[in-house]
Formats: structure tokens, sequence, C-alpha cells
């Protein structure tokens, strides 16, 4: 009976003495083989992939897992394709989705999971505006923006005349394609004007100019013409209104600060800031709003950031030198009473009562006189020690950041009753208390210029508590300290070494008999020479690294024509196209940025019909 249990627990001991990590992987495959063969190819996949995690250096796990992974991400392509067709675009999104995340590197999932998701948003969008609200909430939603003129046609034209300036204005409008409107206020002046190879709206801006007149957009192909004076700019300009939202502000007074610089610029005085949500709210003209993105563009960038590698290194050194013999420098001498030398008494008084009569008995008996011993001393010792701290702070530009490292020790300050008085007051009753750093104590203030370098302000200071002192009853500590206060600036990686922070103790004694101490050589037999020497050096190695340094680039260096002096405009800047019958090729148009492309057409699978995203080819 017993070998046949031995027999049966065989299997088991070698079941169990098999790696769990390849045998998980075995059982993971296997399940996956046998839910492919059922068409269940989720399953399937979970199941490879759980094989090729615990072994993917096996090529069976691996190929079968990355066949299975583009195969099925394909049919939940297609399976949200007919569900998009069906118009249920919440489960076409997850179809694309679960589709993009099986497969990462297909990017026609990824282009249908985007396109369905901008769908499903204006989708919810139109909900939201038809569905029932209230008039506010609604004509708010219907709000229209700035009125925007039609696009005037950049062919140039060539144009000579004179007479007056509202004729002008109505052929130059008739070649840009808008009505020309006048203020009644406005009286026309007789004028001479000769253009040659302009544009139309450049011909009614230097129209504008001469005749100190401005045109106002009062429909897509309306315009309107009123004297150039601040009061009829101010009733004629349409004022549009725009949130700002700050991404890289911080601090109320930087937001302030941003204000201010578009009320300097801009002539802009109708602001309101949100410090709450980093945000300002401006109202003005279409330009100035239009000058107003473009300057908080350039200013709201995020502050360089410098990693500051701080290296404090502490070396001493003690030496301690002792040599000679320490002979004894004092013999006591005690007084014994002679009748008690004669008995044999005691050797060890200090003194006796004499009578007249035993004043002649004493001599030489009667005095005890003790010689202490002497040590012979033959010692040197030499210390070493070193203390390394290398912290590292992470700072932004014109920010402080401060490092201590060590004890917070308490001082007495104000007012305190010294002593403990009748009614046992006790010296803590009116004392206040403060806390003072004793340790390594760090304050950098860097500031990070656009050459890859790095002004660093620096307060460098090593603190220690060297003794205590009595102060009206309480004890008050004494705190020893080396400070370094410094500018210096660097470029990026390179160190800069705090030294010159040293200390230098040297302290020599000498005690023995006089004069024999004195005696070359032989001084060491009568007297002991002591000799110590300490050496303390405090050095700091700061390193600056730019980790964010301020990024400005070629359109936040250009130069803006916002109008002139006295009103703040936006010039609009339009490629001329050639002239009908020239032979001066046109304009090179400028490229088109943010045009979404269209996602590649997907194959049909040979299960399905093709999808409708696929169009036909028209013959």
């Amino acid at each position: 009976m017993k070998w046949m249990r031995c027999l049966l627990a065989i299997p088991l001991i070698l079941t169990l003495s098999l790696p769990s990590g390849a045998d998980d992987a075995k059982f993971a495959y296997n399940r996956g083989v046998k839910a492919e063969a059922q068409k269940k190819n989720d399953e399937a996949y979970e199941a490879y992939a759980q094989a090729y995690a615990l072994k993917p250096k096996n090529p069976q796990y691996a190929v079968a897992y990355l066949r299975l992974r583009s195969s099925l991400a394909m049919d939940h392509v297609r399976a949200g394709q007919l569900l998009y067709d069906a118009g249920k675009l919440p489960e076409a999104l997850a179809e694309f989705q679960r589709a993009a995340g099986i497969d990462p590197s297909n990017i026609f999932a990824q282009q249908e999971a985007q396109l369905t998701a901008e769908m499903l948003r204006k989708q919810t969008l139109h909900e939201e505006l038809t569905a029932p609200q209230s008039l506010l909430a609604k004509k708010a939603a219907e709000a229209g923006g700035p009125i925007e003129l039609q696009p005037i046609p950049s062919t140039p034209i060539n144009l000579r005349m004179s007479s007056n300036a509202d004729q002008v204005y109505k052929i130059i409008g008739k070649m840009a394609g808008v009505n020309v409107l006048f203020d009644p206020d406005y009286r026309p002046q007789h004028i001479s004007i000769e253009l040659n190879d302009v544009t139309p709206r450049e011909a009614l801006d230097m129209l504008a100019l001469e005749t100190k007149t401005f045109w106002q957009p009062v429909s897509s192909n309306t315009i309107i013409v009123a004297a150039d004076t601040s009061g009829k700019r101010k009733e004629l300009e349409d004022n549009v209104m725009k949130t700002f939202y700050l991404q890289n502000v911080s601090t109320p007074n930087e937001l302030q600060e941003a204000a201010n610089t578009i009320k300097g610029i801009l002539d802009l005085n109708r602001i309101q800031l949100i410090p709450t949500q980093s945000a300002m709210v401006l109202r003005g003209t279409q330009d100035q709003l239009v000058l107003a993105q473009k300057l908080l563009s350039d200013i709201d960038k995020p502050k360089s950031e410098v990693v500051i590698t701080i290296a404090v290194m502490e070396v001493s050194r003690d030496r301690v030198r002792t040599l000679g013999i320490s002979p004894p420098t004092s013999f006591p001498i005690s007084f014994v009473a002679p009748a008690a030398a004669a008995a044999g008494g005691s050797t060890t008084g200090t003194g006796g009562t004499l009578t007249l009569n035993q004043f002649p008995k004493i001599n030489g008996n009667n005095f005890l006189v003790t010689i202490g011993g002497s040590t012979l001393s033959y010692l040197m010792s030499d210390s070493n020690s070193k203390v390394l701290q290398n912290p590292e702070l992470r700072a932004l530009d014109n920010e402080k950041a401060s490092l201590k490292i060590g004890d917070r020790v308490p001082i007495a300050t104000g007012s305190f009753t010294p002593g403990v008085g009748a009614g046992g007051i006790s010296p803590l009753v009116n004392t206040q208390f403060q806390y003072i750093d004793v340790g390594v104590n760090i304050d950098i203030t860097p500031h990070i210029h656009s050459d890859s370098e790095v002004t660093l302000k620096m307060s460098l200071e090593i603190s220690s508590v060297s003794g205590v002192q009595n102060i009206g009853g309480i004890s008050q500590p004494v705190i020893g300290q080396r400070r370094i206060d410094h500018e210096t600036r660097l470029r990026d990686g390179d160190v800069s070494l705090v030294g010159g922070i040293l200390e230098d103790t040297e302290t020599q004694s000498l005690s023995g008999w006089p004069w024999l101490a004195k005696i070359p050589i032989l001084k060491y037999l009568f007297a002991q020479e002591d000799k110590e020497k300490h050496e303390r050096e405090i050095v700091f190695a700061i390193t600056p690294h730019i980790v964010r340094a301020l990024n400005v680039d070629e359109q936040n260096e250009r130069l803006v024509d916002i109008g002139t002096g006295n009103s703040v405009g936006l010039r609009h800047k339009e490629p001329k196209t050639a002239k009908p019958g020239s032979s001066t090729p046109p304009a090179t148009p400028a490229p088109q940025t943010d045009v979404p492309r269209a996602p590649r057409p997907l194959p049909p699978s040979p299960t399905l019909s093709p999808t409708p995203s696929s169009s036909p080819t028209t013959p």
C-alpha cells in the first residue's frame, strides 16, 4: 500500500516542480486556441495576450498574439462602421476605441474614433441648443460673432481720378463688389488720386488715409465711411467681447501684469479680471481683440525652470600630540604632635595640640611630606572626517527656493521675569519663544537667461549650537554660523565652487617644573607638552541644469502693424492675383493648416458588404 501511494504522489510532485510561469503560459495559449476554434476572437485574444506577456520570447505565443491582434482590430473597425451607418454613434465610438486599444498602430481606427467623437459632440451640442431652455440662454447661444466682410477680389487695379472723395469711394466699392454708405455728418472734399497696381482693399485704405476718413463693415457686402475722429470711431465701430483664459498664470499679480500690458499697448480700457480662473474678459473693437490674442499668445508662456544640484562638503582634521612626564607640582606637608609620634601614632594627621613643654621635643619626625606620583604620556592622534550632503532644488525663474537641513532651536524673546519670586513666579511665565533654523540653510533665487545661462542669487549658511549662555535665569543657546551671500552667473551644467569657509585652530601648552621645563630634550623628563591642531573647511559645489527654457519663436518676434498713434487697427494682408491676360503667375496661396484629412479607405471584408465610408468610383 505504501509503494502505491508513492507512485500516485510522483505525478503530483512533478507537476508542482514545474515552473509556474511556463505552465500558466501554456494553459493560456491552449485556452486561446480553443476559443478561436469556437469563433470567440475576443476571448482568444485575451488568452494569447496573457500567454505572450508571460513568455514574450516564445515564437509560437508571439505569432498567435500578433496575428489575432491585427485581424481582431479590423473586425471591431468594421463593426463600428456598421453602427455608425445605423446612427448609433456611442456604440460605434466604443467599437473604434476598442480597436485602437487592441492595436495602437492601427491609424485608421484612431481616425475613425476621432471623427466619431467629433460627430457625437456636435450632435450633443445640437440637442442642447434645440432642447427647451430659458429665453436668455437660447439668445446667448444664438448670439452672432463680429461682422465679416465678404472676400474682396485681390486682382490689382490702376486708378487715376480727380473728383469728390465720395465718388472715388463708390468707384472703388464697385471694383471690390461692396456697397458704400456715408455718414450723414461726412462732408467729402475734392481730391486727386493716382493708384497703380494695388488691390481694392489697399485702395480703400489709401483713400481713407488721404481723406482722413475710415470705413467700417456694416454687413457682409456693405461698408460705411465717416470722418476719422475719436467720437465717430466710438459711435460707429462695432465692439466685440471675448474671454481669454491664460494657461501659465499662477498669481493675481501676474494676471494683473498681463492686463496692464494689454491696456497700455492696445488702449483697451474695458478689462475685467477673474483671478480664480486665471481669465480676463476684454471688450473692444475686433482689431483690438485680434491684436490682444496675438499679444497674449506671446507673453503667456510657461516659466523657465532649473534644477540646482548642491554638494555640501565639510572636511575636518584634528591632530593631537601629548609628550613628556607630568611631575608632581605640589608637596603637602602635615604636622604630627610629638606625643603621637613617640607613641607611633597616626602619621596622617594635619596638626596637633602642643604644650609649651613639648616645643623643645619637635624634630623632623613631627613633619610629614606627601609626594605625588609622576605620569609619562606618549600619545598622538590624527583624525579625519568628511560630511557630504547632495540635495537638489527645482526652482522657477525668479522664484526663491529654500533648503533647510538641521534642527529648529528655540530662543527666548520678549520680556520675562528673571528668577523665581516670592510668589513662586516661573521665569517662563511672560516669555515668548521663536525658533531659528540651525544646520544647513540654503536660499537660491535663479534667473534664467535666453542664452542658456543662469544667474544665481545665493545665501549659503552652516550653523550649529556652539554653547549655552544663562541670561536672566534662562539658558540661551549660542549659535555659531558660517554664511556666504553672493551672486554669480553660470552656463547650463557649469560648476561653481564656493569655498573659503576655513577654520584653522592651533593650541600648544607646556606644564612642568619651572626652568627645567625649558631645557631642550631634557624638558620631557620634567614637563609635559600638548599640541592640538583643528582644521575645518566647507565647500559648496553649485551646478544649475535648465530643464525648461523660455520658448520664443519667429512668430513671437515678428513686427505687427497696429495702426496709427491715434487709433489701433489691424492691417489685412492679401496676396495679389494676376491680372486677366497677364503672363505673371498667380501668387502661391499660403498652406492651409488645421484641415482634417479624410481617413484612408478600408478594404472591404470578405464577409461584410462594402461600407458607405468607401465611396464607389464614378464612371
